[in-house]
């Protein structure tokens, strides 16, 4: 790439970052804490579907070591404009958690913008997510085409995904205070991240962590982590709600390249969501 693009191409990144900073000004890191601190919404980047319609990416940096924040849907957690409202977590886990939803927008959408705000503890933070080609990410096919896939996802009989968008199921019935077992299935290509052969095959166990997605109340994960074979197999965890409403749950499948190592590509790991309905 000649040093023009370079240059013009950080312009242009420096300019969409700015739009990221809290409406009240910017806020500084600060001193690491357990409690306390705010949740900054984060954009990740977009991809292409098989469909023709785009996904941008999402994630959040939760600032507290300890404390899991949650904030409803509504004027304080708020997707714009309105018809993409919805598919953002609700409760926010410690620290920094990369491609947790996905928005999908039209092939035509252009010089369009989707915005994410988070209003909590006085501050407003707010962050733009576009398609602009400086921010493509391979989510789908490996970063710089090495041959790592992430895992696939299914729940039950329902359709796979792989991804950040990933797979999603239910809805399923529970009652308060009662264990709900659920199940996904999951495969990978067995392809991990090497050092020093591009698409070697490993055959690295898939891990996987549940999260609370969105719930009026606390969830209880029997196994909140479990590892299957990358040959595919279906792992099982017991769920009880603390309270009846309606729930999202997430679950991350990642390969042995891990979620970090790979925040900027997010080509190595698939989200499945389940919605269980629960009753007093």
């Amino acid at each position: 790439m000649r040093p023009a693009r370079i240059l013009a191409g950080v312009a242009v990144i420096a300019a969409l970052c700015a739009e990221a900073l809290p409406l009240a000004g910017q806020i500084p890191l600060g001193n690491p804490s357990g409690r306390g601190q705010t949740v900054t919404p984060a954009y990740e980047g977009w991809y292409p579907n098989a469909d023709g319609t785009l996904s941008l990416s999402f994630g959040y940096f939760n600032r507290n070591f300890d404390e899991t924040i949650e904030v409803p849907l509504g004027p304080d957690n708020a997707i714009e404009p309105a018809e993409f409202q919805g598919a953002q977590p609700t409760s926010f886990s410690p620290r920094r958690h990369y491609g947790v939803f996905v928005v999908r927008v039209p092939a035509d959408f252009g010089e369009g913008k989707v915005y994410w705000t988070l209003r909590m503890r006085g501050q407003t933070l707010r962050i733009p997510g576009h398609v602009h080609r400086d921010w493509q990410i391979d989510a789908l096919k490996g970063e710089a085409g090495d041959g790592n896939t992430p895992p696939v996802l299914r729940f039950g009989a329902g359709e796979e995904g792989a991804g950040p968008a990933g797979a999603w199921g239910g809805p399923l019935s529970a009652r308060v205070g009662e264990p709900l077992d659920v199940g996904v299935h999951v495969r990978d290509d067995g392809v991990g991240r090497s050092h020093f052969v591009a698409g070697s095959r490993d055959g690295s166990p898939v891990n996987l962590t549940w999260f609370k997605h969105q719930g009026p109340g606390d969830v209880t994960f029997g196994e909140r982590t479990a590892r299957v074979p990358s040959s595919g197999a279906e792992a099982i965890t017991p769920i009880i709600f603390s309270e009846p409403g309606e729930y999202i749950l997430r679950v991350r499948a990642n390969d042995g390249s891990g979620v970090s190592a790979a925040g900027h590509a997010q080509c190595c790991w698939t989200n499945g969501f389940v919605r269980v309905i629960v009753n007093p």
